[in-house]
């Protein structure tokens, strides 16, 4: 496996020369955000992101992401074109020595929470989500924000798509990302590039939007979409992880040849629908992280793994979820595990 961290460019105050010293990263996860969701990636500007990212010697090992227009999502629109510039962009990305492109397929708003700033008991601060929280929110009223949301919306385009998504069913949407793949995974086999996309987060509806990417069953059924190798996932124990239905070490050692990238981090479940985000360490959470460790390694996991969203601990402010320092401790936790396994398998 290789350790990758993430990384938003060079507004990012976590820089390429602050993640090099993390022990263990070699890989970097980033993308070109400022290219409008649904225009091709030119392969010199994916060339500038990978050049800037090897000067400091690193790699860049997985896009996330290529976001996915919503017309293509909705079935409707310009998708045809949109579709073109999305197999565009891959084959961009496979003459860059790009293998790996992260997406999701959730309608209008990407990861949800209630909360960017909880406190929690020891003092750090953390994403969470509360039910009756979220209940409460109405996206037209800009009440609500995030990271890695299109914000490019005006309120009343935002009003527009929302209520297309109200003619939009599970089985609609299901159609959609079918079509959407039988395009794109073709182009992906031809020049070898991974598609992995990421779970539903949280894995159940927000908004009154359909979400399909949310359990075992479902990713069954989303694998069988399109069967080959590069149509594969992103294995969010996060994600998936805040819903007690889902066994996450099931799902890596029932879907370990389709999982091409994996996003490691801990959740503490604190009522139905409701969840903090924790440290990494198994005892903080509701997720046993060495358990899902050993069954990435027993599966012979040889794809890309990053800790995920990290608190913000010892004074440490910026981009939500996204700060250095939780996130190191996360990434040198993961790796001191799959060498403790590493080790103990050996000397049986």
């Amino acid at each position: 496996m290789e350790m990758t961290f993430r990384w938003y460019g060079k507004d990012d105050p976590v820089t390429l020369k602050k993640i090099r010293q993390i022990p263990g990263v070699t890989g970097i996860v980033s993308a070109i955000y400022d290219i409008p969701v649904g225009e091709a990636w030119s392969y010199e500007r994916i060339m500038e992101l990978k050049n800037e990212i090897e000067k400091e010697g690193l790699r860049l090992s997985v896009i996330e992401s290529v976001p996915v227009h919503e017309d293509i999502k909705t079935g409707d629109g310009d998708r045809d074109r949109y579709i073109e510039n999305y197999c565009t962009t891959i084959r961009n990305l496979a003459k860059a020595g790009i293998d790996c492109v992260c997406y999701n397929f959730m309608p209008v708003f990407d990861w949800t929470r209630s909360d960017l700033n909880y406190e929690l008991s020891d003092g750090s601060h953390a994403l969470i989500y509360k039910e009756d929280t979220v209940l409460k929110m109405n996206p037209l009223t800009g009440d609500l924000s995030l990271p890695g949301w299109d914000a490019s919306y005006t309120k009343e385009g935002l009003k527009a798509l929302l209520e297309k998504y109200q003619h939009i069913t599970e089985e609609d949407l299901w159609n959609n990302l079918k079509y959407f793949l039988d395009r794109v995974i073709k182009v992906c086999e031809e020049v070898q590039v991974k598609m992995a996309i990421h779970p539903d987060d949280p894995p159940w509806s927000i908004f009154g939007l359909p979400r399909i990417i949310t359990n075992k069953k479902n990713i069954e059924r989303f694998l069988k979409l399109y069967d080959s190798k590069y149509n594969g996932l992103t294995l969010c124990s996060g994600s998936l992880g805040v819903s007690p239905d889902n066994d996450i070490v099931d799902m890596i050692h029932s879907f370990a040849d389709r999982i091409h990238f994996a996003h490691i981090r801990n959740i503490k479940i604190t009522g139905d629908k409701c969840f903090e985000e924790a440290a990494h360490k198994s005892e903080y959470g509701s997720l046993d992280i060495y358990e899902i460790v050993k069954a990435y390694y027993d599966e012979g996991f040889d794809g890309y793994i990053r800790p995920d969203h990290g608190r913000m601990i010892w004074g440490e402010t910026g981009r939500p979820g996204y700060g250095l320092y939780d996130r190191a401790l996360g990434a040198v936790y993961i790796n001191g595990l799959w060498e403790a396994i590493e080790k103990n398998s050996k000397n049986k």
